[in-house]
């Protein structure tokens, strides 16, 4: 009978209090609680034969234990993962999209844009996971200050049509003195093809015709990013 007892399948509810997530969580905070336990608290509960925490860990094993790489899975993907019906794929996916928002509203509380990390900080949380392309531009007033930011287009894997006189509009309409053009690489090559080339030479004059700089172009992919400025094309 001890023997029995000891190799039972302790459920979460079984747990020492200070092992159980939520209870951790209250008592010492999220900075004791590894991924699979965060990740579990989002779940609610387990199966029949793993515990919410097990459940977690085979969804974390499946993304190669990597967060970001978690970030881009859809619902569909995650309902293929025994114990995660819809629901659950829902919860996941939407708590990921709101951390992603945080991540982009947090950069946009600085004043300043002094540098291309400034910029890369705002928009690759926003563009970096996307299985398409983005251009967006941010606007700027005299003092670098970032005055609003707005997607101009979406496209497909290899591009996105870039129409310089919306942007001119947007630029004017907000009397921005300069604007940053950035877009992501689905494909994670950073470097800009001709077409970068050419699209960022257009901008670049379309807004000397009104005054108006282009600071930089910066290309977002999921690890590395390129900047014109940094790069001396403009």
């Amino acid at each position: 009978m001890e023997d029995s007892y000891i190799s039972k399948k302790l459920s979460i509810k079984e747990w020492s209090v200070e092992d159980r997530p939520r209870e951790k969580l209250l008592s010492k905070g999220f900075s004791a609680l590894g991924d699979a336990e965060i990740l579990a608290i989002l779940i609610g509960s387990g199966t029949k034969d793993e515990t919410a925490v097990e459940v977690a860990k085979r969804i974390l094993y499946s993304c190669n234990n990597n967060l970001a790489e978690l970030g881009k899975q859809s619902i569909k993907d995650l309902c293929k993962i025994k114990g995660i019906g819809e629901a659950r794929a829902i919860t996941i996916v939407a708590a990921l999209e709101l951390g992603r928002r945080r991540s982009i509203v947090e950069p946009l509380e600085r004043k300043r844009i002094s540098a291309s990390s400034d910029v890369t900080d705002i928009f690759q949380p926003l563009l970096a996971d996307l299985p398409h392309e983005e251009f967006w531009v941010m606007l700027l007033n005299r003092s670098n200050k970032i005055i609003d930011k707005h997607r101009i287009s979406q496209g497909g894997m290899s591009g996105t049509v870039t129409d310089i006189r919306i942007i001119m509009k947007l630029a004017l309409d907000n009397l921005a003195s300069s604007i940053i053009a950035v877009h992501n690489h689905p494909s994670g090559n950073r470097f800009p093809s001709d077409a970068d080339k050419n699209i960022t030479e257009k901008l670049k004059l379309a807004a000397a015709t009104f005054d108006i700089q282009l600071i930089d172009h910066i290309i977002v992919t999921a690890s590395q990013c390129f900047s014109f400025a940094d790069e001396g094309l403009i």
